[in-house]
């Protein structure tokens, strides 16, 4: 196990995460503010823990956070695709886990973009007959 902080860096959406992670005793930073004032919604912080349930981390390690771009849901997803990785990079036997659930694989969804003469990206102006 490695002592000094590993790096990782998640994304989801137009969201960009860097995650620090260091051994410790469970406290996560994320934009220099702690996760339950950071992010207000449960399942977004769940979202978030997901990796370390899976993986049985929880209370060893300190997640220090930097997140950018789109909204709180966005950047929950990227902080679990950083933490993901980060977890990885910490201790490679638990890359199977992580990546048979999903946690490793970047989510490529994103917002179509709005098209010339249109209302938006698949909406239509109302069409009249008469």
């Amino acid at each position: 196990m490695a002592e000094k902080a590993l790096y990782a860096t998640g994304k989801r959406k137009t969201a960009v995460a860097r995650v620090w992670v260091s051994p410790g005793n469970g406290r996560i930073i994320i934009n220099k503010r702690s996760m339950e004032e950071y992010i207000a919604r449960k399942s977004d912080r769940e979202r978030i823990m997901e990796p370390l349930a899976l993986t049985d981390t929880a209370g060893r390690f300190d997640m220090y956070i930097n997140v950018r771009g789109g909204g709180i849901s966005g950047q929950a997803g990227a902080i679990r695709h950083g933490i993901s990785r980060a977890l990885v990079n910490a201790d490679p036997e638990l890359r199977d886990s992580l990546k048979k659930k999903g946690f490793l694989t970047r989510d490529s969804r994103m917002k179509e973009r709005k098209k010339y003469g249109q209302p938006g990206a698949r909406a239509r102006f109302q069409y009249s007959k008469r």
